[in-house]
């Protein structure tokens, strides 16, 4: 059963300048006419902003031991059990209180990050009618069965939805001559320079066109139960690879302000009608 949500909720917490959420949300205001979209400060920001200030203090020492503990220690090893150390939580209370701070060289278990913010949304938004699309620099993975390792992903969907302006730049890989030259040691900023164009790095102000698709996944999958297509040329396909991101996101917007394929196309006209 097809059925969009009236509510839409973009959490501003990606931390780059290249991230426009105001586009973004014009954008889907353009496709989801009879949606509500609207643009909140950081996810957790937004939803401590309620407490008291007792309130607040418990619950960032809370969260920060929380999602200290869903780091990923070992990316071939999902099983390991840790206690979080002082210091580890001691920096995650910092990035809740400091938005603006951003997340280096840590990977988290991205299903564990959504099923901890879930928890935040208060019980009057937590039906299918709202959908929570939460941009953040933190990086996180998921657990892939084949070949028993973590890998850096660029969102994961759900309720609510998480999307990682920092995967977006670390997790579809790159142009195979890219690792190819890097094994034999030449430098990254080199070779970052000879494929420029073909990947979208950190500030790239590509960001935003890119980011439109996500959201749209996101959408999708809360409205329709699949946030995916197989056409290359359809914002919601599931790029693996940088050039296919830019060809699934950017060749398709050059198409048509809403860079859908055909069948998807219909499904929002139906959902209009």
């Amino acid at each position: 059963m097809m059925y969009f949500p009236s509510f839409v909720y973009l959490y501003n917490g990606g931390r780059t300048e290249s991230l426009r959420l105001e586009e973004v949300s014009g954008y889907l205001k353009n496709i989801f006419r009879n949606s509500d979209i609207q643009i909140r400060d950081d996810f957790v920001g937004h939803y401590l902003s309620g407490l008291s200030p007792e309130e607040k203090e418990k619950a960032m020492d809370s969260l920060a031991r929380e999602i200290a503990g869903i780091k990923v220690r070992n990316t071939v090893n999902k099983d390991i059990i840790f206690e979080p150390l002082p210091g580890e939580i001691e920096y995650e209370k910092q990035r809740i209180s400091d938005p603006q701070k951003k997340s280096f060289g840590i990977l988290y278990d991205g299903f564990k990050l959504m099923a901890l913010f879930s928890k935040l949304i208060p019980e009057e938004e937590s039906d299918f009618n709202h959908c929570h699309i939460i941009f953040t620099n933190q990086l996180f993975g998921t657990w892939d069965g084949g070949d028993l390792r973590y890998h850096a992903r660029v969102s994961v969907y759900g309720f609510p939805s998480v999307i990682s302006t920092t995967g977006i730049v670390e997790a579809p890989a790159k142009p195979r001559k890219f690792y190819m030259k890097r094994r034999m040691g030449f430098n990254i900023t080199t070779l970052k320079e000879e494929i420029s164009g073909r990947f979208i790095d950190y500030d790239d102000p590509r960001m935003t066109e890119v980011m439109k698709g996500y959201a749209l996944q996101a959408i999708f999958f809360q409205g329709v139960g699949e946030p995916f297509c197989d056409d290359k040329t359809c914002r919601l396909y599931n790029a693996h690879w940088q050039e296919e991101l830019l060809q699934a996101q950017l060749s398709s917007s050059e198409r048509d302000h809403i860079g859908l394929c055909p069948e998807h196309q219909k499904i929002i006209t139906q959902s209009l009608s």
